[in-house]
């Protein structure tokens, strides 16, 4: 009778084991499916390239999905969207572009994505006014985002569309966007400050890209190449450059980090100037990405630089 309650007792335990190892899977894995069903339903957006990407993930916090179409160490002015960039245009919420002639593929994706599924916003909207001549033809030059000051506005036109686009977490949106425009506006602050005594006025840069941040600063740009680094200029017109960089003492020629520094190097070693980067931060490269450069921190090395460059007391 002994043995038999004992083995009675003994498959009641096996029993509930079974039942409380079930439960205990079974409560695991729908845990995990919930997880996993509360990541795929965050707010989705895609940003066409970095700055926006950056902005982006600073307004959508925790409360979005933020991916960025342009890869790391690609160049935005020349990038064509592959079938996969298009599949995922097509299931996002929001589409954030910069606009101002940016991205040469804009006008074909408004045109397939469905606007009662995604919303796409135009972050220069309203602030890519400085118009250029290029090869005979008028352009918009798109590079907004590297003026602190109008960055502010590109948060703004940003924000507005994740308001529009997830309206119940609006207000924690443009609390965010209020946070990041603290940081631009201290940054434009810096950039006041920093630039506001200086012994030059001209800087030499591998491309059109700095023509707003110049104008906000007092300063003057000439561009080895036009609005995208992969002009390249003719043999008078680097020589014409090289001719005014010596003309005007300028001692730095600029390159950047996604594009050939050799047309920079051989201006420098004509004239006997030496090289630093300027960054039009249209993009980052993995090695500044896996050293945790960011928009802030790349404006700020942006200014130590021009500074050298400009002689700044």
């Amino acid at each position: 009778m002994k043995n038999m309650n004992m083995r009675k007792n003994i498959a009641i335990i096996v029993v509930l084991a079974v039942v409380l190892g079930g439960a205990g899977y079974y409560t695991l894995k729908n845990s995990r499916q919930a997880s996993r069903d509360s990541q795929s339903a965050k707010f989705k957006v895609l940003a066409s390239f970095y700055p926006l990407y950056f902005f982006a993930t600073q307004i959508g916090g925790d409360k979005a999905d933020v991916s960025n179409i342009i890869p790391y160490g690609a160049e935005p002015h020349d990038y064509e969207p592959t079938a996969k960039d298009m599949a995922e245009m097509e299931k996002s919420d929001l589409i954030i572009l910069n606009g101002g002639g940016l991205e040469s593929w804009s006008e074909n994706i408004q045109k397939n994505i469905n606007p009662d599924k995604t919303l796409i916003v135009s972050a220069s909207e309203g602030l890519a006014t400085k118009q250029m001549t290029e090869d005979g033809e008028t352009e918009t030059d798109p590079h907004v985002w590297l003026a602190p000051k109008l960055a502010e506005g590109m948060v703004d036109n940003i924000e507005q569309g994740f308001g529009n686009a997830d309206p119940k977490n609006k207000d924690y949106y443009k609390s965010n966007a209020d946070s990041l425009k603290a940081k631009l506006a201290a940054l434009d602050e810096s950039y006041r400050h920093s630039l506001s005594n200086c012994a030059k006025n001209n800087i030499v840069t591998s491309h059109d890209a700095f023509g707003y941040l110049a104008a906000a600063y007092g300063f003057e740009q000439v561009p080895i190449a036009g609005l995208s680094p992969d002009a390249e200029p003719s043999p008078k017109q680097l020589a014409g450059i090289a001719e005014f960089a010596m003309k005007n003492g300028v001692r730095y020629i600029f390159f950047e980090s996604l594009a050939s520094p050799k047309l920079s190097e051989t201006i420098a070693s004509e004239i006997g100037a030496k090289t630093l980067v300027l960054n039009p931060l249209e993009g980052l490269s993995k090695e500044e990405a896996a050293r945790g450069k960011n928009y802030l921190t790349v404006m700020q090395d942006n200014l130590i630089n021009l500074k050298t460059a400009l002689e700044c007391q």
